[in-house]
């Protein structure tokens, strides 16, 4: 039963398009406008052209591919597909090459490798005719759109040209990660662009509690038995209520609230489910956030050196004074000032202070702050600390050989 119920929720957090499909009733989703501009353009035979635009991983392509499938079935053989990646397609010839090679295949034609660039743009416009004659929508989806937008854009201005006559019947849905795609286009590609723009932006709090329900709660009406799917519900129901799995969830929503990092946060959760429970639980998630915030240089500081950690310390402390400037002589001035202050019995010499602090440059925990002075020895170049004052923080308190001293001098206790 367990693992059928692991199957089940890694099936759906696989699947983008299942993720986007809890939004398909609501007037104001992307999936709703994009079906709305295109059986548009089916229904009344007229051409569109439009933008999606997002970060990556925030499902644009997946909306597309939901919306297309959807529409296939309402209206079938009436839509043709031409796929074109700005990574492999951006050059003119190659790109008129490839919508040529696509529409014969579609159609059933003999698609010509020798064929001229001109032979391939004037096949176009003779498909675009023949298509809005035959009352077939052509779909264009040009993905990394904004690498299309290089150099002459003749292979936009001819699709989009193309597109202006009454006899098409065409779409064309440009999707990429810049925000500002419609603004490296010519002026007359811009004139032939109708302007409309999809953004695909971070979930909000309730849209995202949405989703959560909709890819973590077992179906009531399935094989499963009534007992376990009314337990397993309930137990992901507390999860979902309990303000650390919030907190996890904010925290990782913080770094990257796409859909696609989330999928992957829960996908790496589900993962960690006990098959002989067949529950989740809320330490499957801290397990899962702890994956997704590996920092080399915390797993570093972690496992330092007593003496090393002194030095990162000292360090530190001469950043909060405001030394901007300080070498490695600076960094021992500090390390005995400490030593005098409270008596500490980690005390080492200055040739093993010297190893240590190589040690550490080694490790890029710290590194001289330029190339200059190249001519001095290592112990009078000036450096800079490279672990932030969180990742300090934390690795001080994950290394079980840090002396106690350390946390207080952290937290900024003055010399007595």
């Amino acid at each position: 039963m367990a693992e059928k119920a692991l199957a089940l929720l890694r099936s759906r957090l696989r699947d983008q398009s299942f993720a986007h499909g809890v939004f398909k009733s609501s007037p104001d989703s992307n999936y709703s406008k994009l079906k709305f501009l295109i059986s548009t353009s089916i229904a009344e035979g007229c051409n569109n052209s439009v933008l999606l635009l997002g970060p990556r991983g925030s499902g644009k392509i997946s909306v597309v591919e939901l919306v297309l499938a959807d529409l296939s079935a309402e209206y079938p053989d009436m839509l043709s597909v031409i796929r074109l990646n700005g990574l492999l397609h951006s050059d003119d010839n190659c790109g008129l090459k490839e919508i040529a090679r696509q529409l014969c295949l579609e159609h059933q034609l003999l698609f010509s490798k020798m064929a001229s660039s001109d032979d391939n743009s004037q096949f176009m416009l003779d498909m675009l005719r023949e298509c809005g004659l035959a009352h077939k929508t052509l779909i264009f989806l040009l993905d990394e759109f904004d690498l299309f937008a290089q150099g002459k854009q003749r292979l936009l201005y001819s699709l989009l040209d193309a597109m202006q006559t009454l006899s098409s019947q065409a779409v064309a849905i440009g999707v990429s990660c810049r925000l500002d795609a419609d603004q490296l286009l010519e002026k007359r590609v811009r004139s032939r662009f109708s302007h409309r723009k999809l953004l695909f932006v971070p979930l909000t709090t309730e849209d995202l509690k949405v989703f959560l329900n909709h890819a973590l709660y077992l179906p009531e009406d399935s094989s499963f038995s009534s007992n376990y799917v009314k337990e397993f519900n309930s137990r992901v129901k507390i999860i979902l209520g309990d303000k650390k799995f919030n907190e996890a969830l904010n925290s990782l929503s913080n770094v990257d609230g796409t859909i696609g990092n989330i999928l992957r946060f829960l996908y790496q959760a589900v993962s960690y489910m006990d098959l002989a429970s067949g529950l989740l639980t809320l330490q499957n998630f801290k397990n899962a956030l702890l994956c997704f915030q590996k920092q080399p240089k915390l797993d570093i500081v972690k496992d330092a050196s007593v003496l090393e950690l002194y030095i990162l310390v000292c360090m530190n402390r001469l950043e909060t004074k405001e030394q901007n400037t300080y070498n490695f002589n600076s960094i021992l001035k500090e390390y005995k000032a400490i030593h005098e202050a409270y008596k500490t019995s980690d005390h080492y010499g200055r040739t093993v202070c010297s190893r240590a602090y190589e040690h550490l440059l080694e490790q890029e925990l710290i590194c001289f702050v330029d190339g200059k002075g190249r001519h001095l020895s290592n112990e009078c170049r000036p450096v800079k600390l490279l672990v932030s004052f969180s990742e300090l923080c934390h690795g001080l308190k994950s290394n079980t050989s840090c002396p106690a001293i350390l946390q207080k001098l952290l937290d900024h206790e003055s010399f007595k």
